[in-house]
């Protein structure tokens, strides 16, 4: 009895199509789009655009390092308990042993106080003035005149 259908190759060829014979999925937006963004990369943008807008007037923040955390953690080390307070929506580093000083903003705790984009930019823009004053030793209002403002 010949058979004329010929043996399946030993190795598996890399599927072209899926099953249903529609294609590959793609991504859902290109790259260049807003919705391509992730919320920690959009998050990190808003702290990118308040420290651009610091700047201007403080060129001495150029020195400074500004990262983003997904939450605060806990140091038992330290004795770091917060106790009946709210979470920090932020924190600083001090400047030691040739490393510069650092602004610390937390993500999930200021995206949880805010509702929307503008309100969370306005937020961060605070929270970053708030850690750039302490490590200044100045207040907030003297690092940027618009603080508090609605």
């Amino acid at each position: 009895m010949d058979n004329p259908v010929p043996p399946r190759a030993a190795e598996p060829r890399p599927r072209r199509r899926d099953r249903h014979g529609r294609g590959m999925r793609g991504p859902v937006a290109p790259p260049q789009v807003p919705l391509a963004a992730s919320r920690a990369e959009v998050f990190a943008d808003l702290v990118q655009d308040s420290v651009e807008r610091l700047e201007r007037r403080w060129p001495q923040l150029a020195d400074m390092d500004f990262m983003v955390l997904e939450v605060p953690r806990l140091d038992p080390a330290r004795d770091e308990d917060w106790g009946d307070e709210a979470v920090p929506l932020g924190g600083t580093i001090p400047a030691r042993e040739g490393r510069p000083a650092r602004v610390v903003v937390y993500r999930r705790p200021v995206e949880i106080r805010t509702k929307g984009r503008d309100e969370r930019a306005a937020l961060v823009h605070e929270v970053v003035v708030e850690q750039v004053a302490e490590l200044l030793g100045l207040t907030p209002e003297t690092v940027d005149p618009r603080y508090g403002e609605d």
